[in-house]
């Protein structure tokens, strides 16, 4: 959090002490010019007295840039920074586009800070579900906000580390972070616990991405966050194929939703994975809701766990 801090004024990071006791509470705060801020805990919204000039926002954007906007032209093209710490802002304001792409966002006008939390040990209670010498082909499915990353990154963390205690062995483990949302790599250095195993091709796209572990990298599992693309069946296909394990999530409200997907039905044609985690933000972000097999049925007998 005082990464995030540290790119506000202090009269915002005042009002925003004086409106919240704690702070580490806090999920996102979103700044949009000469509107209130919005503080977002819990999943609930609420608004401070506090609004941001359009002379603050550039300051902001100042900080965020190390005072050289060169060095983030490529994260204006996509729309998001990470920065210190794994927190990821996002960005809109007038798109700059050039040959039909989009060049740059100018003229910032909102941030969206979300604040990255390791939940350290969460993916522990369901590794007997998906590890039984070797992993699982594991799809992790929720809505936004849900707390797919989150569980995704700890298993990453255990994958590459192990656990005498779960008879675990650790794995050379690649991780695909096209949104630099797993890893929170700043300048290709993963911001989280990952271990000693761990290999991360940061900002790079998903599709691409795994066939570039797969030839150089020779990793046991690979894990890759929101795949959906005809692209990423694809490579997820062949990467199935080489010997790798997988575990990917997938936006979606249930195992049910997600097979009448086009584009992801190839997968359940081959029978590629072989568990199924749905996770929900209700009645809190981080409730995992079922875990399933490949035919679909219920492995945790309905019992619901909340691992925030």
């Amino acid at each position: 959090m005082k990464e995030v801090l540290h790119t506000f004024s202090k009269e915002l990071c005042g009002c925003l002490e004086r409106f919240f006791i704690n702070l580490e509470q806090i999920e996102e705060i979103r700044i949009r010019i000469d509107r209130p801020v919005e503080v977002i805990r819990g999943g609930q919204s609420s608004f401070i007295p506090y609004i941001v000039s359009e002379e603050e926002g550039q300051q902001i954007l100042s900080k965020l840039s190390q005072y050289s906007i060169y060095t983030i032209e490529e994260e204006l093209k996509k729309g998001y920074i990470t920065i210190k710490g794994g927190h990821r802002v996002g960005l809109a304001g007038r798109v700059v586009t050039e040959g039909g792409h989009v060049k740059m966002i100018r003229d910032v006008a909102s941030y969206n800070f979300r604040i990255a939390r390791e939940k350290i040990g969460i993916s522990e209670k369901y590794s007997s579900y998906l590890y039984d010498g070797t992993w699982k082909n594991t799809m992790i499915i929720g809505a936004p906000q849900a707390g797919k990353t989150t569980l995704l990154r700890d298993f990453a963390r255990l994958m590459s580390m192990g656990n005498q205690n779960l008879n675990i062995y650790p794995l050379k483990v690649g991780i695909v972070d096209e949104r630099s949302e797993i890893a929170g790599c700043v300048k290709g250095v993963p911001q989280y616990t990952f271990g000693e195993r761990i290999d991360v091709l940061d900002a790079c796209p998903k599709a691409e991405g795994m066939m570039m572990l797969v030839r150089s990298m020779s990793p046991s599992v690979i894990l890759v966050d929101e795949i959906g693309k005809k692209e990423d069946v694809e490579a997820v296909m062949e990467a199935i194929f080489a010997g790798v394990q997988l575990i990917v999530t997938v936006h979606g409200y249930s195992l049910e939703e997600v097979k009448r997907r086009p584009s992801l039905q190839p997968l359940f044609l081959q029978g590629a994975f072989q568990r199924f985690i749905e996770m929900s933000n209700a009645p809190l972000p981080g409730t995992v809701v079922n875990v399933k097999d490949f035919k679909g049925d219920s492995l945790l007998f309905k019992r619901t766990v909340n691992h925030k």
